[in-house]
């Protein structure tokens, strides 16, 4: 175990997909940093947290030898990690809305199988031996796993494998190795994750970041919708707005049958709600972008 330090450390991906996202997410929930001559750290200005730059696989095993007590990992890379060590391992916070991927099973253009049920007997080429193991045993089908570090996709072609268990965004990587979809193991984005043990002198502090973070994703859907009202109509403005936390109503000087009313409402009201808001009497209807929450 490390040391017990009074400074949090969250781990996210140097390079990659997720590594620009993470960065910025940070930065959103009030974080500022100062790099390292190495870029591989980066040191918390106004609060005591800093970031280890790193390698999207090593996240999981940072968390767990106590090296950080945060990370921004992919649920794919976190599930594989999970399965090799057991229950004693980092667990998921909660989904972070970005970096979204599947584990999807492949097998050339030209072959004759439809569904994962004909690949038993086959050879699947894979990075992710442990959740495709698990998937496949889950589902009663026998087949040879084929462990791959990398350029899995070109196994068929290789005569490694008669299929594969890949990460796949678009698609297009398939295609433009003459691959199909055959099935999907798992759904994957970015998660955020904790370590088994944390300590007590840091603990208060991963908490408070982990609020700001899932702040930062509730005000990134939310809206606050401001208006003016007929007093009479409010029950049927309430049922008419996306589902929202009971709304506030004011009364105005001299209007005693018009209020001035608002609601944060977790996602945008569309057009056609806006117009029956209008068709209830509302006027001055405001729908403001909300950029941070903490309940």
């Amino acid at each position: 175990m490390s040391p017990i330090r009074d400074r949090l450390r969250i781990a996210v991906q140097k390079s990659g997909r997720l590594a620009d996202a993470s960065l910025d997410l940070l930065r959103r929930a009030g974080l500022a940093f100062r790099a390292s001559r190495d870029r591989l750290f980066l040191y918390g200005e106004n609060l005591p947290v800093d970031v280890l730059l790193v390698r999207d696989d090593d996240i999981p095993g940072l968390l767990v030898e106590g090296s950080c007590e945060l990370g921004i990992v992919g649920r794919n890379v976190l599930e594989e990690a999970r399965l090799e060590v057991g229950d004693d391992f980092a667990r998921e916070q909660f989904a972070l809305g970005f970096g979204a991927c599947r584990l999807a099973l492949a097998v050339p253009q030209d072959e004759p199988i439809d569904a994962p049920e004909q690949l038993v007997g086959l050879r699947i080429a894979t990075s992710y031996p442990a959740q495709l193991g698990a998937w496949l045993a889950a589902h009663g089908i026998e087949a040879r796993i084929v462990q791959l570090s990398g350029s899995v996709e070109i196994a068929p072609r290789l005569g490694k494998a008669d299929a594969i268990c890949d990460l796949v965004q678009t698609g297009s990587t398939l295609v433009a190795n003459r691959l199909r979809e055959i099935g999907t193991v798992m759904h994957s984005e970015a998660v955020l994750a904790i370590a088994p043990h944390v300590p007590a002198a840091v603990m208060p502090l991963a908490e408070r970041l982990m609020a700001r973070i899932s702040g930062t994703l509730q005000g990134a859907d939310a809206r606050l919708v401001m208006m003016r009202a007929p007093r009479a109509a409010l029950d049927a403005i309430r049922r008419v707005l996306p589902a929202s936390d009971p709304p506030s109503v004011l009364g105005l000087d001299g209007e005693p049958d018009t209020v001035a009313m608002q609601a944060l409402c977790s996602v945008a009201p569309d057009w056609p709600q806006l117009e029956e808001l209008r068709r209830l009497g509302a006027r001055s209807v405001m729908v403001l972008n909300v950029e941070r929450m903490l309940g």
